[in-house]
């Protein structure tokens, strides 16, 4: 009877602070649990779109991504449509997400529509003829607790898409 009441206690606790998330965000007195990285590449600007960009190519560089095809015919463009198998800890999700900007060689950004919603945006900038930054947002709310959630995935999220980039760059620097 004390386990029951010690785990009611705690779904009504995480309800609580979920609230409490929701209403400071909202008033801006927090931020959403965004996800920020960003990596240095020593290749071409080009070089570096062309081969970040091309979706079916993602899951090589991006490992908890273990699928990807495109809904709609090409060319990729904003309204596109695709659908990722994406496997972390064991656990496999759909994600479908919708091409929100696509403009070629500086930025992606896409809208996540499956379990996991919110968006994910990558800037690509040139630091010099063979050096490229790219600097990628990530927001994924999940489906319970969005906002209790999203920030105790966040560590965990980033250090996945952290190493994401950095496959990045041993595939294009290697």
């Amino acid at each position: 009877m004390l386990v029951v009441g010690l785990a009611v206690a705690a779904l009504l606790g995480a309800f609580a602070v979920e609230r409490l998330l929701a209403r400071g965000i909202a008033a801006g007195r927090l931020v959403r649990p965004e996800l920020h990285m960003s990596i240095e590449i020593a290749q071409p600007l080009d070089a570096v779109w062309a081969y970040a960009s091309n979706i079916e190519r993602q899951p090589e560089w991006m490992h908890e991504m273990k699928r990807v095809e495109m809904l709609t015919p090409p060319p990729v463009a904003p309204g596109s449509r695709g659908r990722a198998t994406v496997r972390i800890f064991g656990i496999s999700t759909t994600d479908d997400v919708v091409i929100t900007r696509f403009e070629p060689p500086r930025t992606f950004a896409i809208r996540h529509e499956g379990r996991f919603v919110g968006e994910g945006l990558l800037e690509f900038s040139t630091l010099g003829p063979t050096r490229t930054r790219i600097d990628w947002m990530e927001y994924l709310r999940p489906p319970l607790l969005p906002n209790l959630g999203g920030y105790i995935q966040r560590p965990i999220l980033r250090s996945i898409f952290r190493a994401d980039l950095a496959n990045l760059k041993e595939i294009l620097e290697g």
